[in-house]
């Protein structure tokens, strides 16, 4: 890692928690709360001020720790469908299915426990807060590796929502998933892929609190094509997330 490595900056301030306890998982639940429901209105407010679904039932959690303040910053989950209940649905299955494009991946023919859904991605406000992202539940800075940052940048952590995309991507690896999806804006994945996540667009673009399409990556695009600083920050979550988790990942039983 070079001196002023990304990795090394957001080691520094910052580690993955999974959220394997009732605590943890509210924390998440409160910042998700302040995101969506406080801050852009997206949800209903209600007096627990806390965010839910039906789907956090079937789903890991990752909280991102501010470490001199321990501070929780910024929350993801990855929702996966259950082996024993076909039935149960991922978020884009319900509300987006009607704009996939099967004939790039049809998510009804996977397996379910096989694959995922990255989704309900938060940052407070309080480490992103700029003018022009007010309406936004997350930021991606455009990165250029060579860059030493200012002090400003520092100040404003412009790497927390990367750091919480590529812990879903651990904990989907972790899985075994063969691959998962997520709602983005088009112009998100176009930086995405700049970072080297290859993500196909399997999806109409639609109004879904702004416009946004489905998307695919493949188990073999999971950290493979990252640029080499956000291996090393990938390399950081993943070892990070090991430690925390212990559970027994998804087997096609066909493969038996």
């Amino acid at each position: 890692m070079s001196e002023y490595s990304i990795a090394k900056h957001f080691n520094k301030y910052f580690k993955i928690r999974f959220a394997d306890t009732k605590a943890l998982r509210q924390a998440a639940f409160n910042i998700r709360y302040g995101v969506y429901s406080s801050e852009l209105g997206w949800e209903p407010e209600n007096e627990l001020k806390i965010e839910t679904d039906a789907y956090d039932d079937y789903a890991f959690h990752c909280l991102l720790e501010h470490r001199r303040t321990g501070t929780f910053a910024g929350c993801i989950r990855l929702v996966i469908p259950p082996v024993s209940q076909p039935n149960f649905q991922l978020p884009f299955e319900k509300n987006c299915l009607h704009s996939a494009l099967p004939e790039i991946i049809d998510s009804t023919t996977l397996k379910r426990g096989s694959f995922g859904e990255i989704s309900r991605l938060a940052v407070l406000a309080s480490f992103r807060r700029r003018e022009k992202e007010k309406s936004k539940p997350f930021i991606i800075n455009e990165i250029n590796p060579e860059t030493v940052y200012t002090e400003d940048e520092r100040r404003n952590f412009p790497n927390i929502a990367m750091g919480l995309y590529l812990a879903g991507l651990s904990l989907a690896s972790l899985c075994n998933h063969v691959g998962l999806f997520v709602m983005m804006e088009p112009r998100l994945n176009r930086r995405l892929t700049r970072f080297g996540l290859p993500f196909e667009q399997a999806g109409e673009a639609m109004d879904y609190h702004g416009q946004r399409a489905m998307f695919y990556l493949e188990k073999e695009g999971f950290s493979l094509n990252l640029t080499e600083e956000l291996k090393d920050l990938y390399t950081i979550i993943h070892n990070d997330i090991c430690q925390q988790i212990s559970f027994i990942p998804y087997t096609n039983p066909a493969e038996k």
